[in-house]
Formats: structure tokens, sequence, C-alpha cells
């Protein structure tokens, strides 16, 4: 029996048709995913389907009585929500036909009427909608979906915009509609929320339609799959790999069909000019009638694909074998407390790391502490020969040079208008797309500008955080392929598990405000932990075998009472001073091997930290940054600790003459 079912329907804004005579139904229990390139009509269909829009033409038949939740991609709260005291209050009030029919139990109970046949009935209904199990399944959900005791706590309205989402989808999992609708759900999810999330909308009774771009969730949950291409809806039966399969075979039958017929086409128009110059007018007259019956068919078109392969710009320098070293780290921002911590991380050259954690542990400022962006509080952080780093931040709040998409490009890279309008086809932006505003653009156009950004960027080292956001299946897989065969080393953070599988071969593990590494991959890593894998004893091995030892006392004080560099210097200590005022005894010369490559080591250094105090010194000519208090103190600050870098080295390289052979 079909709870739902699509008639014809079809939406138009303008003259621009969205959906076109779209049929489908969804029966009592199916788990449906729809799937497409952004601006496919994903969350129009979503809309329609949930009552909120009504379609230009077309019939939206609901079975009777029907119950729907649709979690929007941005949450929208009703005033019983906001109004709430706290957000186990507000996510138990989305059961609201569960507690009327608790308030009414209450008030026969009141009455003294617990043993009429009325009483009966109502419990026997409370109890057919787990009405019992309200507040667990309400703890549930909040725990499951990574919410703290203290944000469980507070009001709704104290929350940030994802935490609201996060909220609303527990709330519609507390509700259990009939019909389920999600939009983009495992946005603001870590990994730990999306698996509970999953189980979650397994085990329900109710029917499920979800848009998602993300595959290993379609995979774990939905048993078909729409399709919406070119305004068509084609439905696919099993979960998303299968629909990939499938959608490919067709095409493929497709084409091959395509072929034939244009063959047999071809032929009876050759046949009819022949008999017509023959003056054969009968047979003609046949061929013509078989010629009218061969309706040309057609393939589905694939849509523009996005092209990640580097054309523009010098290639970047091949970078050491050791990429990346830090040791006895801590990162945390500036005010604030410690996030989280490591004894040792190496990242060699043409690895591909994935970097894992709950939300907030510290990803996001691990990455920001390697680009730079935040000083590292305490231990080494040094990188290796030639590095050069290219960064692609989750929250792009720095502004792009220049009013449109093609300004940015030729504002970051000297090029003619037509080599950029070239480059910007491969990430789509074709025509006058390239006039664009970059104020105007969407997350997904945002997105797609950034990696174009960072592909001309002589980069070997690229730290990526969430790139897949707001990109559609095409476009992450087109970024997968490009991750696989670059030869840039790769740290990135993402909850994408399908692009951890196929792109990262280890992984740093961030949680309970430790950093450890993990050699496998996305699936190794959750086997692991579910045979007991934990991040405590992976870190305890890591300070056994790099320590072997605890640190002294006062180890850590001192250490922050020393200078150090959001990009320190990879070159040795210098000793320690002396108690007293006695000379140091002189240290013993080095071999030729040695001293070769400590002096490479230290060169590279001053060369890089003389490019960038030239950079932050120009920098701080710009009108922009001058008027700017926030960005003025940000240079001044990193130019002061490139100084003291600098200085540092120079000194480095002083004591290493004296050990010269």
């Amino acid at each position: 029996m079909s709870l739902l079912r699509l008639s014809n329907v079809t939406r138009e804004i303008g003259t621009f048709v969205i959906l076109d005579a779209i049929n489908a139904a969804i029966a009592v229990g199916e788990r449906v995913g729809i799937v497409g390139p952004n601006g496919a009509g994903k969350t129009t269909l979503l809309r329609i389907a949930a009552g909120v829009d009504e379609p230009d033409r077309g019939e939206v038949q609901r079975r009777r009585a029907l119950s729907t939740g649709l979690l929007a991609q941005e949450a929208h709260f009703d005033e019983a929500f906001a109004s709430a005291p706290d957000l186990r209050t507000a996510v138990r009030r989305g059961a609201v036909a569960v507690e009327a029919m608790e308030a009414e139990l209450r008030a026969l109970e009141e009455a003294h009427a617990a043993g009429t046949p009325a009483y009966a009935d109502l419990a026997a209904r409370f109890a057919a909608v787990d009405g019992w199990t309200l507040d667990q399944r309400v703890d549930e959900a909040l725990s499951g979906l990574g919410f703290t005791p203290d944000e469980i706590a507070r009001s709704p309205e104290e929350l940030s915009g994802g935490q609201q989402t996060r909220a609303a989808l527990a709330r519609l999992l507390v509700a259990d509609p009939d019909l389920l609708l999600l939009d983009e759900p495992t946005n603001h999810l870590d990994l730990s929320a999306i698996e509970w999330l999953e189980q979650a909308v397994r085990r329900r009774r109710g029917a499920l339609l979800v848009a998602s771009h993300d595959r290993a969730f379609l995979d774990a949950t939905v048993t078909r799959v729409w399709e919406l291409r070119e305004r068509r809806l084609a439905p696919f039966r099993g979960d998303y790999s299968a629909y990939a399969r499938q959608r490919e075979e067709r095409d493929a039958r497709l084409r091959r069909d395509a072929e034939v017929r244009e063959l047999e086409i071809a032929k009876e128009q050759a046949l009819v000019q022949t008999y017509r110059s023959q003056r054969k007018h009968g047979k003609m007259h046949e061929h013509e009638a078989r010629l009218a019956r061969l309706d040309r068919i057609t393939v589905p078109r694939e849509g523009p694909a996005l092209r990640l392969d580097r054309a523009l710009g010098s290639p970047p320098p091949r970078s050491g074998e050791v990429v990346l070293r830090m040791e006895d780290i801590v990162v945390g921002h500036p005010g604030g407390p410690d996030v989280a911590r490591a004894v040792r991380l190496e990242a060699a050259r043409g690895e591909r790391i994935g970097i894992v954690g709950p939300n907030g542990a510290g990803k996001t400022t691990l990455l920001r502490v390697i680009a730079g962006e935040l000083p590292l509080r305490d231990g080494r952080l040094a990188f290796g020969a030639n590095v050069q780093l290219g960064y692609l931040a989750q929250v792009r709040t720095n502004p792009l040079v220049g009013e449109t998409i093609i300004d940015a490009l030729l504002g970051a890279i000297p090029m003619t208008a037509g080599e950029a309008r070239g480059y910007l086809a491969r990430f789509l932006f074709r025509g006058d797309d390239v006039f664009k505003e970059i104020r105007a653009l969407s997350g997904g156009e945002r997105s797609r500008l950034e990696l174009a950004m960072l592909g001309i960027m002589p980069a070997n080292l690229l730290l990526l955080d969430e790139p897949t956001n707001h990109l559609d299946i095409p476009a992450r897989e087109a970024l997968e392929a490009f991750m696989r065969e670059t030869p840039a080393t790769l740290l990135v953070v993402s909850h994408d598990r399908r692009l951890l599988e196929k792109t990262c071969d280890r992984l740093w593990v961030v949680d309970g405000a430790r950093v450890a590494p993990f050699d496998g991959g996305y699936r190794a890593w959750r086997a692991a932990a579910g045979e007991g894998w934990r991040i405590e004893e992976a870190y305890a091995r890591e300070e056994a075998r790099f320590h072997g030892r605890t640190r002294p006392a006062g180890g850590e004080a001192a250490r922050r009472r020393g200078s150090r560099s959001p990009l320190p210097v990879p070159v040795p200590d210098p000793p320690p001073a002396l108690a007293t005022s006695r000379p140091a005894p002189r240290q013993p010369k080095l071999s030729k091997d040695s001293y070769r490559r400590q002096k490479t080591l230290i060169d590279d250094d001053l060369t890089r930290l003389g490019l960038r105090k030239s950079h932050l010194e120009l920098a701080l000519l710009d009108p922009s940054i001058a008027a700017n208090f926030v960005e003025l103190r940000r240079v001044t600050s990193e130019l002061a600790d490139v100084d003291q870098a600098l200085g540092a080295a120079e000194e480095a390289w002083l004591l290493l003459e004296e050990r010269a052979p």
C-alpha cells in the first residue's frame, strides 16, 4: 500500500522547469534515497512530498492521516521548540501525540479511573506507539547525535546552527512519523553520529525518503534509489552501490541500442534515396513507412564533469622524503585551554593521511597549526626540504581577491583571460558564470572555486579540511580521483567515509585531547575499534616507544617559556645555558655527511623564513590590512614569530660552522 504517490508532478520557476512529469510512489516501510547533481531538484521534490510546496501541474496523493516530518538543510523551529527551557524538553516535545496521550493517562490516574476500559484502551494505544520508552528514546537520540550533557541542559536558542540542525533531527526521530523526509542529514554530524543515525533509521518501522551525497550512508540505509537527471526521475532497486552498477549498465545498453538504431535509420534512408532515384515508388513508400516507425533512442546525457588535473602554473618542487614531523606537540587556540597533544606524528612524501575524530576534538585546530594559522603551544613542528603548503579551510573566512570569479583567479596568478576561462570551465564555471559575484555564490560554487584556486598553487603538501562540503557526488568522485593520482602529500580532515576509504592509507585519530597515528585505512580502523582499539592505549604505546619514561617535572613549563614559531625550524637544539659563567666545552667536529645534511636544512630554513618575512612586510603596506585591526595584529604577530625563528636559524648556522669538519 502506498503512503505517497506522485503523478505527473511538474515544478517550474518562471520558464525554467525543475521537475518534469515525475511519477513515483513510496510504500509502507520503504527506504528511498534521492540522488542527483546539485540543482537537480532533490530539495524541491522533498518539499513537495512533505506538502510544504505544491506542484505547478500533476497530483500528490497521500494516505489519509499520514504523518510526515521534514528535516531541511537549515533548521527552522516553531515556537514550542524555541521556547523550551532546555534541549531535552524541546526534543521531547517533538512527540506531540505521545505527550498528549501521556497527559490524558495521568489525568485518568488522578481521577482514580485507572481501572476503567477507557484507561485500558488508552494505555494499549500508548504502548503501541512506544510511549513508555519516550524518555529513553529522547536520551538515545541526543547522545547518539553527539550532544554533551552541558549542551542538553542549554536552551535551543543558544545552540549554533549546526547544533540546531542536529537537534531538529533528534526531534524528528523521537516523533517517529509515518514518512520521514531528510535533506542532507549527515551535514554537521561526525563519524560516530552518522553511524548511529544509520542504525536508527534502519530500526524504524516507518518509511524514509532521503536526499544525500553521502554514498556510504545511502549504502547503509536505503533499499531503493530515485535518480533525478535532466528533470526526470528514474527508479532503481537496491542501495547506492547497486544503483551505480545498474545505471552504468543501463547507460551502456542504451548507447549500444542507440548506435544500432542509428545504423538502421541510415540504412532505411539510403534505401529510400536509392528507390527514389530508380523511380520505384512502391518500394520507396514501403521503406519510408519503416523509417517512420524507427524512433531514435535518447541516451541520457552526462552532466559536465569536474576536472581537477593540474594544467596551469609551474609544478611544485619535489619535497624531501620526510615532509612533516611533529614531536611532543600541544595545540589549542590562543588564550584557551589545550585542545590536543601528540607524542610523534610524521608524514612521508606522497602519503595520504586522513585525520578523523568526533566534532570538537581538535582536527581543524591541528590542521590550522600545521598551516601556520595558529601558533604551536608546545613541542616541535618541522617541515622537510622544499615543502610548499596548500590549505583548503573548512570555514572560508578569508575574502577572495576581486569581485567576480574570474577576477579572483587573475588576482592569484598571472594569465590571460582566455586561459582563465578555460581553466575555470574545468570547474564547471562556463560562459557568463565566470562573471558571477563571489559574494553571491552558493556553497557548492564557493567550494569549486576554492578547489580551483588550490589547484593553481605549486603545493606539494595539501591540507584539506572537509573538502567535500557542498559538493555533489560527481564532484566528490572527481576529487577522489585527483587525490589518488596527485604526487602531493595529503592531510585530509573529512567525515566522508567513502573518500577516506578510497584515498587514505593511514589515519591520525583525534579524540580525548590526544592524537595517535593508526597504520591502516578507515575500514581497518573501524574494525580495530570494534575489537577493542582505544586511543588511550595507542597514545600510551607511542609515549613508551619514543620516550620510554615520563617527562621530568617542570619540563612543560620550561618549554613554554622558550620561543616557538608557528613554522619551527628543523635545526639541532642549541646547548643548554650553564648555571655558572664557565665557558661551554668545545663541541666535537661533525662528519662531512652530517655537516652537509644539517647545513642544507638550515640554508633551506633561512631561505624560506626570509621569503616569508618579505611577504609579511609587504602585507603591512597593504591599505586593506592596515585598516583592519584584527588582520593587522595577526600579520604583526606572525612577523614577530618569523623574526624570532630567523634569529634562531642564524644562531644555529653559526653553531654549525663552529663544528665544520
